[in-house]
């Protein structure tokens, strides 16, 4: 994903780059000296919603940032979504709609 396109995604869902702490710690596992001595691994974190990643894919600190954005915003319209079955299961539940369709 593009850094436009992961902007406009981060709009759309109202998720706004001060709402986002970042944490950076050294990966572990394949990558040698860089990963050792570089905080590579990103931790990312939406304090509104307490949504939680940790990337730590790359040797590149840039890139693990990015991708923990992308799962961020994955993770976010996941919930959004769960969330939006869950009421619209209520609702036809509420007023016996489940029997109609």
């Amino acid at each position: 994903m593009s850094k436009d396109a992961l902007a406009e995604q981060m709009q759309r869902l109202g998720i706004r780059d001060v709402d986002l702490v970042e944490m950076f710690a050294r990966s572990s596992g394949p990558g040698g000296q860089n990963v050792n001595k570089v905080a590579t691994a990103v931790t990312l974190r939406h304090r509104p919603s307490g949504i939680s990643v940790t990337v730590q894919d790359s040797r590149s600190q840039a890139v693990n940032r990015k991708l923990a954005r992308e799962r961020l915003l994955d993770e976010n319209s996941r919930i959004e979504t769960e969330t939006w079955r869950a009421k619209e299961a209520a609702r036809k539940n509420r007023f016996g709609l489940e029997a109609i369709l």
